[in-house]
């Protein structure tokens, strides 16, 4: 059953590191991030899963690792393949998920997840339940970009549907509203290149699943630096005796 979720961007300048002299805009997402897996960290869950979209719907293994090596820095957890380490490379969305779980000592008990893109919604509703159901206890870190047309040097150029498109997400995020998330439609969510659709959507199965009285949520971050809609939500149970 789903007690706790949050919702988190991907994008690898979330990395100080990687962000470099720029680090310091992202800061109050940072610690909205920080946040989040805090609450997470507090749920008491006996599952921590987190899901992001990616190339395939799979599950990854004990063997698999977090890497930002192919966007420039050298680092690799928990061990380094090319030391001998088998397994293979977590997508994007899960490595920035391992990454905020890391600075909180959450990575190394948590389950991967990835949702394909372009996943019919009704397979990510599938998943949510299947993923809710999975403990007694369960908490997700669910991993999701808005829509990149914000502006116009946005990765996607300038689109007028992304503020609103953005907005109603935020909206539901912030009113754990697990119909509207359910409810948004892939043919536009992809035209705005909305990275984080299919693994909302994951978040609304697994919460229609688990909690009939509904989250009580709280909208952490609603950003757009770069022209991309960035966002940062915490869910928990209303039902405290869940909890």
């Amino acid at each position: 059953m789903l007690i706790s979720a949050a919702v988190c961007p991907h994008p690898p300048i979330l990395v100080p590191a990687l962000a470099a002299g720029a680090a310091a805009e992202l800061d109050g997402l940072r610690a909205a991030c920080d946040e989040a897996v805090r609450r997470l960290g507090e749920s008491g869950a006996d599952a921590l899963i987190v899901v992001g979209g990616a190339a395939e719907t799979r599950a990854y293994g004990a063997g698999a690792y977090a890497t930002l090596r192919p966007y420039g820095l050298d680092w690799t957890r928990p061990a380094d393949p090319a030391d001998g380490y088998g397994g293979e490379a977590l997508p994007l969305s899960l490595t920035i998920g391992y990454w905020l779980l890391e600075r909180h000592g959450l990575a190394a008990d948590a389950r991967y997840r990835s949702i394909a893109f372009d996943a019919d919604p009704d397979d990510c509703l599938r998943l949510g339940a299947e993923l809710a159901g999975s403990a007694e206890r369960v908490a997700l870190l669910v991993m999701g970009d808005g829509s990149a047309c914000r502006t116009e040097k946005a990765p996607g150029y300038l689109d007028e549907r992304a503020q609103p498109y953005d907005e109603r997400v935020a909206c539901a995020l912030g009113k754990g509203d697990a119909a509207a998330l359910a409810a948004l439609e892939p043919g536009v969510s992809r035209e705005l290149q909305a990275a984080g659709r299919a693994a909302w959507q994951v978040l609304a199965g697994a919460a229609t699943a688990a909690a009939p009285s509904g989250f009580t949520a709280s909208l952490l971050a609603d950003d757009a630096p770069y022209g991309v809609g960035y966002f940062v939500a915490s869910w928990s149970r209303s039902d405290r005796t869940a909890v």
